[in-house]
């Protein structure tokens, strides 16, 4: 029995761990990140881990990562009415993680 509940405890405890491929990046688990998925055709899934200011965000089928974001910016950016024009005006082409380095996580 004890065996059994093990078992389940190990199974339920990974099915919420979810590594994704970031372009630039590789494999990042994002186990840390706080994660939502805005009403957007072109931002699919904005992921934040704060301690970092670390950015992974799902522009239509490919994931990108941004460093140094501060959380007032995201949270900004969470409650933009269009999220793909608030990342247009304020995240694309700034940020960039090959600049200033990645946060080892």
């Amino acid at each position: 029995m004890r065996i059994f509940v093990l078992f389940i405890l190990l199974l339920t405890t990974n099915a919420y761990a979810e590594t994704v491929d970031v372009k630039y990046q590789g494999k990042v688990d994002l186990s840390t990140f706080q994660c939502n998925t805005p009403n957007s055709s072109f931002v699919h899934r904005i992921c934040y881990q704060s301690q970092n200011q670390y950015v992974v965000v799902l522009l239509e089928d490919t994931y990108y990562h941004y460093c140094r974001v501060p959380s007032q910016l995201v949270n900004q950016w969470r409650n933009a009415q269009s999220k793909g024009r608030f990342y247009n005006q304020y995240l694309k082409g700034r940020y960039d993680c090959r600049l200033g380095g990645i946060p080892k996580i």
